[in-house]
């Protein structure tokens, strides 16, 4: 080989970062002293085919890149050491023709792929059209039907899957997920007696809180089918039956209307935003004059990005046909389908510390989560949340609700002059 693995990491990264590489050629590259980066051949492909995240994911998925003193159930530090310190210099002039011919001898084909990667049928037209019923189905059986029991570990008691709102940073996960129902339910103003319908309502926390401490009724749809069960058991052991209910079901095949109030809380990532216009126009037409929905989704930082990277890690292993825009595509298509829009606040800081309680969550729990979803997917998860928190934590993504009413003809919309949601709360008991 005209070049070993240590001196092409050397020419490209540069020596002194502090990461270790030790290759399969049995070169070296990096610090002396930095953490041990351990590369077989097939990873280095991995690597060389799909630069980024997805290369290094799919090479540490099939075990052929080992990191020294790694947390798979939360490796936060690793993800912020390679963001930080492993960022590729522009090769000299001197260097191309070196590393050039190292990529021919090592090879451009794109080895196995990793079985816990998004099936390819997934992405193909015949299969269903992208957002449509069919493949919405699947993307998302293929994210949330891992295993119930797998969810109530990395959860927690109450499980949210979705952004939690910390009182203060001393609160716990649970004490969190609690206040960010209870915020939801006093910013739609539930009182006794209403109706509240909640889209892609999860294992039915919204439900069953709006049912317990409003005293309103409530329906939830989802479309996976474990939540869907694992819901309907828990309204049942907690006697809300006949005034909660939780449907295996789109949101769209919802046929009731004049709901008081509509709650989405993390579904419009899976909408696709060419369709946001339709699901406000369907949610609006499920609320009586004067009803308000609260939508509450993961953003991006500005409105000139919409989607995901097709080829990204997210995109291929967790979130299938999931899309993100900004806060302010969102307030348009409310607004354009005739909400008003009252108040948004954007939550980021407290998403990052939600996914690190689940990581903490996953680290505790991790033997029974490997046992239960197999290794590739607890080490998906890991990946997955701990990059969430340092994307969240640096702004590349963030958490916003938008509050609106469906304000009638009269102009009366139902809010008083000022805002009351932040007067009281309630435990998470």
């Amino acid at each position: 080989m005209t070049m070993t693995v240590g001196e092409a990491f050397d020419r490209v990264f540069g020596p002194d970062v502090p990461m270790r590489v030790e290759a399969y050629d049995g070169s070296v590259g990096g610090r002396p002293d930095g953490r041990a980066m351990r590369l077989t051949k097939r990873g280095l492909n991995y690597v060389i085919t799909s630069p980024g995240t997805l290369g290094m994911a799919r090479a540490y998925l099939m075990g052929d890149l080992e990191i020294e003193g790694m947390n798979e159930a939360d490796p936060y530090d690793v993800l912020r050491t390679f963001e930080d310190d492993l960022t590729p210099r522009r090769p000299s002039l001197r260097d191309l023709p070196d590393l050039a011919a190292f990529l021919k001898e090592v090879g451009l084909r794109v080895p196995e792929l990793p079985r816990e990667e998004t099936p390819g049928p997934l992405r193909r037209l015949a299969h269903g059209l992208r957002h449509g019923r069919r493949r919405d189905a699947e993307a998302i059986s293929h994210h949330y039907d891992v295993s119930n029991t797998f969810y109530e570990k990395v959860l927690g008691p109450s499980m949210t899957y979705t952004c939690a709102c910390y009182p203060s940073e001393a609160a716990t996960l649970e004490e969190a997920q609690a206040h960010k129902y209870d915020l939801v339910a006093r910013k739609l103003g539930l009182a006794p007696g209403m109706r509240l319908l909640d889209v892609g309502c999860g294992w039915g926390g919204m439900v069953r809180h709006a049912v317990t401490h409003y005293g309103v009724t409530a329906l939830g749809v989802t479309l996976s089918r474990a939540q869907a069960q694992w819901a309907t058991a828990r309204i049942e052991q907690e006697g809300l039956a006949g005034r909660a209910e939780v449907r295996h079901a789109d949101y769209r095949d919802v046929t009731e209307r004049g709901f008081d109030a509509v709650s989405s809380i993390g579904l419009t990532e899976h909408i696709g935003v060419a369709n946001y216009p339709a699901y406000f126009r369907f949610l609006r037409d499920r609320l009586r004059y004067g009803g308000r929905l609260l939508n509450h989704c993961i953003t991006r930082p500005d409105n000139r990005h919409p989607g995901l990277p097709s080829r990204g890690f997210i995109n291929r292993y967790v979130f299938p046909d999931g899309e993100l825009t900004g806060s302010g595509d969102i307030v348009r298509a409310m607004e354009d389908q005739g909400f008003e829009v009252r108040h948004q606040e954007n939550l980021r800081e407290h998403y990052a510390l939600t996914t690190a309680a689940w990581c903490a969550n996953l680290s505790a729990h991790w033997d029974e989560c490997v046992a239960d979803a197999g290794l590739g997917i607890a080490r998906v998860w890991g990946l997955y949340l701990a990059g969430s928190r340092l994307s969240f934590e640096r702004n590349r993504i963030q958490l916003h609700q938008v509050l609106a009413s469906r304000t009638g003809p009269d102009g009366r919309s139902g809010f008083p002059l000022r805002p009351t949601w932040e007067q009281v709360t309630v435990d998470a008991g």
